[in-house]
């Protein structure tokens, strides 16, 4: 987690406390307490209302609030749309991660958009096919963020099976269908593969560096030819 997310994750933890102790806040925050108490001291410099002390504990003085994210109504009604749709189309651990982002929003807007954020009329249904994948697309996006190699069994439109070991370079999501693009290494070429024809999907741990020719900016550069 970044140091400004995490600063960020301490405020809202003192928000929903009334009294929150350094190894509490380490605790759920994955770090030393060490590094809470350093936090602390510098939230407290940079103006933040907290009182209290190492080993006792801190709270969060009533009435603070980060300075307000400056959404309009158009720009709330496309992120909580975003966000519908993610829950509806993705995996469970992105699903997820779109509804901690409402939360978030929600604790730090004024209170006028935070109900219309609430009564805003714009769905994306759940009852719609997909094509099940049997992967899980958390490790691949894992790989592509860590430009990890990802190995995996795949079966093509007419069934025919092969193995294949490649540089992940983007997922995207067309209609009931999700897509890895990637630079091949059996081909050496680049080649987009859908994760509902995938199997045995593993994240080895080999990492890569992008290389000209090979990266996505080259992958899209191939459609505007």
């Amino acid at each position: 987690m970044r140091r400004a997310d995490r600063l960020f994750e301490i405020i809202q933890l003192l928000r929903r406390r009334k009294l929150a102790r350094a190894r509490d806040l380490a605790e759920t925050l994955e770090v030393s307490e060490r590094t809470i108490y350093r936090d602390v001291r510098d939230l407290m410099a940079s103006g933040v209302p907290i009182d209290g002390e190492a080993g006792v504990g801190y709270i969060l003085r009533e009435g603070y609030d980060l300075p307000p994210l400056m959404f309009n109504e158009q720009e709330i009604e496309a992120l909580v749309l975003g966000v519908r749709i993610v829950e509806s189309w993705a995996d469970p651990k992105l699903a997820e991660a779109a509804a901690n982002v409402i939360a978030k929003v929600e604790s730090i807007i004024p209170e006028r958009l935070r109900r219309h954020m609430a009564e805003t009329a714009l769905l994306a249904p759940a009852d719609h096919f997909m094509e099940p994948i049997a992967v899980d697309p958390s490790e691949l996006r894992r790989a592509v963020r860590g430009r990890f190699k990802v190995r995996f069994a795949y079966r093509d439109g007419e069934g025919r099976p092969t193995a294949r070991s490649v540089r992940p370079l983007a997922l995207s999501f067309y209609g009931p269908v999700w897509l890895l693009a990637s630079w091949c290494e059996l081909r050496r070429d680049f080649r987009s593969f859908r994760l509902d024809r995938m199997a045995g999907l593993e994240v080895p741990g080999e990492t890569f560096r992008p290389e000209p020719g090979k990266t996505i900016q080259d992958f899209l550069a191939q459609d505007s030819e």
